[in-house]
């Protein structure tokens, strides 16, 4: 796999030589719009709204709408102006422990490669964030943009995870949260219960894309059936309101524990 950028880690007088490699993708099928009569590809036409003509792309610009319908159009040279310049360095500002940071500001991760000569530094870096238990925060510019991000340790090197800016991420206060409605005790202590009954051990395994694995499914059905064959319609479960909710709980504690015999009977006839 290529790398997607080549620098160095600074912090304090330590540079760091590294590459950034994506450490995780997108895994969708895609699919085209067509005409329905003999599934001839649909495409795309750019439109001027004032007049309905199609516009070339040479007489295409960018444009930041201020106020409806208002416009102010923006050259190439405007955005040269306020480019950030790529430094090709990961500035680590600060050092702080990962719980102190908000989750939700966290968005794409990327695997850190040691460069050459810089395995030394590297794995200081690595074994030092784990002994203090803090992640360093940093700015990169990648693609012309600046960007906030986080070195964590990972296993046994590091990773760059690119960060939200503080001031987008929305305010839990614009959301209804319930403030009233205390559950009894009997309730927690079901709750509890049906929590310790539900908990696991992490496999990544037993997490499937069961939509996708559906969809691979009927693709290969039609496939074989020249696209003719009628595939039943999925029941959708009724929404219900909670209206008693210890005989939920309850009913939710036995469903499991079934549930899990059922399981440990499979295996053990495997």
């Amino acid at each position: 796999m290529r790398s997607i950028w080549k620098g160095t880690i600074s912090f304090g007088l330590v540079n760091i030589p590294i590459s950034i490699y994506p450490a995780t993708r997108r895994d969708e099928i895609s699919f085209r719009l067509l005409r329905d009569s003999d599934l001839s590809p649909v495409s795309y036409k750019r439109v001027a709204e004032a007049d309905g003509k199609e516009v070339p792309w040479e007489h295409i610009v960018k444009g930041y709408e201020y106020q409806k319908d208002q416009f102010v159009s923006l050259t190439p040279e405007d955005f040269k102006r306020v480019a950030i310049e790529g430094t090709q360095t990961v500035d680590i500002l600060n050092f702080i422990k990962l719980e102190e940071v908000n989750p939700l500001l966290f968005y794409k991760p990327y695997y850190m490669e040691s460069g050459k000569g810089g395995d030394k530094a590297y794995s200081l870096l690595r074994d030092a964030l784990v002994d203090s238990g803090k992640i360093a925060i940093a700015t990169v510019v990648l693609k012309n943009r600046q960007h906030l991000a986080a070195i964590k340790p990972q296993g046994k090197g590091l990773m760059l995870e690119l960060m939200h800016f503080p001031n987008e991420v929305l305010d839990e206060t614009n959301f209804k949260i319930p403030e009233g409605g205390t559950a009894s005790k009997a309730e927690m202590k079901m709750a509890l219960q049906l929590i310790d009954s539900m908990s696991a051990k992490w496999n990544p395994d037993d997490y499937k894309d069961r939509y996708r694995e559906a969809l691979e499914a009927l693709i290969a059905k039609k496939l074989e059936s020249g696209g003719e064959e009628a595939l039943p319609v999925p029941r959708k479960k009724a929404a219900t309101n909670v209206i008693d909710l210890a005989s939920v709980l309850q009913r939710s504690i036995r469903e499991t524990a079934h549930s899990r015999k059922r399981k440990g009977s499979r295996k053990g006839a495997a």
